[in-house]
């Protein structure tokens, strides 16, 4: 697969606006990519575009990462050049990438198409030319994103596939609470600007205001959505006393506001518009469908926008009181999309009717399309087990559920570069690695042993990600030369048992409280073992980090943890082995900790 990037007069540089684009000749070059890859994070001059196709030897030929502009004397004359696309209003609504007047071959044609000096796209190797059109304009709308706002995975993929869909020629804009905690997270939103922008939506009995900040950055529009209600000291959705009791109040604003936003904020000069297609990411912006069939399409308005409907865990989904229905700011014709009703067995008592309102459950009866973030975990959410009284229903919608296995930021998650470990190597000089275990065994004032396995977790501390499990083979585990290293937060009691773990087998265990970003990196360089006996889990991101980093992983076999990690065989390939970690069941990590424990 290639991508483009932009390759300006001072070298690579993707536009910081297309309304901005004037006089610089730039084109475009192929960059090979293998998940959510590095792009180029500086911006360019105003000027047109000229599409260029080049074949895949030239990538990464630069010495210093920026690719050479080719001679002037080499590119032909004529090129393609960006116009924008309008609907009736008179309103952009996209880009087309159009040939300059005299060319023989028209794209669409354009009453305003940009004019000004242009260059015929580069034809190597006889190579036709490719006619790219940029047709979309995406709103990702999620509950945290990072480095802004993270707790997990769908931080993660929310703050990094953005930034790719942008590089591959779409417009992408990422709605988002703007949490304020009073601690170190805040600086996050240094770089985002208030925009005169306020808004009334009406719901839960009266208006509320919200405003929004800005921010651009690597080709994204990263929008957050200002309320006091995200000021308060904890995560995005709880503190150490639990779920903060307003969270659906919370969220129902992230989505009135996700709505309205491509129609009212005029960034980079006009605003996305009508024609857009939302990717609304679990039950927190599960509503933003339901309006739009509610609210807006009645009178005209997102007539022609898509729905996207992501399930990164369906095990959350924004189930409340049926009388709370006439906060979310929904017509009473449409409670029959969120109603839902809980099983006898799960009533509190004998006059419990069972009646509540669901909005993840409104968001797949109302979406387009539903996506999960593993193929195995588009399957098991249409069983009983894992379906969460959801499976009937997705069962139902089975033609429009498809499962895409998240990616990861190879840049980031990279051992040849990363700065957080004490010595970086490669597939091709594994020497670095037992130096980061050195590094790792001194910093938690473990015993310095290259040769004793090291055996890592990295995650919540609850009943999903398998802890107990962890717990009851930890005694039995450490009978033997064996270190175990941990980090992450969640249940009080999971958390209280890694001190006490910790103070009983000093010389073997570490608990670290809390989520630290470097010590994750050296955690997953550092060990030899990560240990991920997950219940379920949508698709998981750790092991990918682990295969990466050299560092075998250990899973449940479930969802994306099954899609992801090929168990090893040790008789394949005439007995050299094949595979890349090892894959086990609930009943074999109970009884037995993990492979090669003993």
């Amino acid at each position: 697969m290639e991508s483009l990037c932009i390759v300006g007069n001072g070298g690579v540089s993707p536009c910081q606006s297309f309304t901005r684009l004037e006089t610089t000749n730039v084109s475009l070059r192929p960059r090979a990519q293998l998940g959510f890859g590095c792009f180029v994070r500086e911006r360019c001059k105003d000027g047109n575009l000229v599409i260029a196709r080049s074949g895949r030897s030239e990538v990464g030929n630069s010495k210093d990462g920026k690719f050479a502009v080719e001679n002037e004397k080499e590119r032909k004359g004529g090129g393609l050049i960006l116009g924008p696309e309008r609907d009736a209003s008179g309103s952009v609504i996209g880009f087309n990438l159009i040939p300059p007047p005299g060319d023989g071959e028209v794209l669409k044609s354009h009453k305003d198409a940009t004019t000004g000096g242009t260059e015929e796209a580069e034809d190597i190797e006889g190579v036709e030319k490719v006619q790219t059109r940029v047709t979309h304009s995406i709103v990702f709308v999620t509950s945290e994103a990072a480095p802004y706002s993270k707790t997990g995975g769908l931080g993660d993929v929310c703050g990094s596939l953005p930034i790719v869909l942008a590089a591959r020629g779409h417009r992408v804009m990422v709605v988002s609470p703007r949490y304020l905690h009073g601690g170190q997270a805040d600086k996050n939103y240094a770089g985002a600007s208030e925009l005169d922008c306020h808004i009334k939506v009406y719901c839960f009995g009266g208006e509320q205001e919200v405003g929004f900040f800005h921010e651009y950055r690597e080709g994204v529009d990263w929008v957050f959505v200002d309320h006091p209600s995200y000021h308060r000291p904890g995560n995005p959705y709880g503190d150490s006393r639990g779920a903060f009791g307003d969270n659906q109040f919370r969220f129902t604003l992230l989505c009135h506001a996700a709505c309205e936003a491509p129609l009212v904020l005029p960034l980079g000069g006009y605003t996305y518009g009508e024609k857009c297609l939302f990717l609304v990411n679990d039950w927190h912006a599960g509503l933003v469908p339901v309006l739009l069939g509610s609210k807006y399409r009645p009178y005209g308005v997102y007539k022609d926008a898509r729905t996207i409907l992501v399930i990164h865990n369906l095990a959350h989904q924004g189930v409340e009181p049926a009388a709370t229905y006439t906060n979310l700011g929904l017509a009473s014709e449409w409670y029959g999309a969120l109603g839902w009703v809980f099983p006898t067995w799960a009533r509190t008592h004998a006059l419990d009717t069972g009646e509540a309102v669901n909005v993840l459950k409104g968001a797949i009866v109302t979406v387009d399309r539903i996506l999960t973030v593993s193929k195995g975990y588009a399957w098991e959410i249409t069983t009983v087990e894992g379906g969460y009284g959801l499976h009937e229903l997705l069962s139902s919608r089975r033609s429009v559920l498809n499962g895409i296995t998240n990616g990861i930021d190879i840049c980031e998650w990279n051992p040849s570069s990363d700065k957080h470990i004490a010595s970086n190597y490669s597939v091709d000089d594994l020497s670095g690695k037992v130096q980061c275990k050195i590094a790792l065994q001194k910093e938690l004032g473990l015993p310095i042993k290259p040769d004793c396995p090291l055996i890592g977790f990295i995650g919540r501390l609850d009943y999903q990600k398998g802890i107990d499990l962890i717990r009851w083979a930890i005694p039995e585990l450490l009978e033997d030369d064996v270190q175990f290293v941990m980090l992450g937060s969640g249940d009080p009691l999971y958390e209280e048992w890694m001190r006490a773990t910790e103070s009983t087998y000093r010389d073997k265990f570490r608990g670290w409280v809390g989520f630290n970003i470097p010590i994750s990196h050296k955690i997953t360089a550092g060990a030899d073992i990560l240990l991920m006996p997950s219940r379920f889990e949508p698709c998981g991101l750790n092991q990918l980090y682990a295969m990466r980093y050299g560092t075998v992983p250990v899973v449940h076999g479930t969802g994306g943890l099954r899609d992801t990690v090929q168990a090893f065989d040790p008789y394949s390939k005439g007995g050299l082995g094949e595979g890349t970690g090892y894959v086990l069941f609930l009943n074999t990590l109970a009884l037995h900790g993990f492979p090669g424990s003993s």
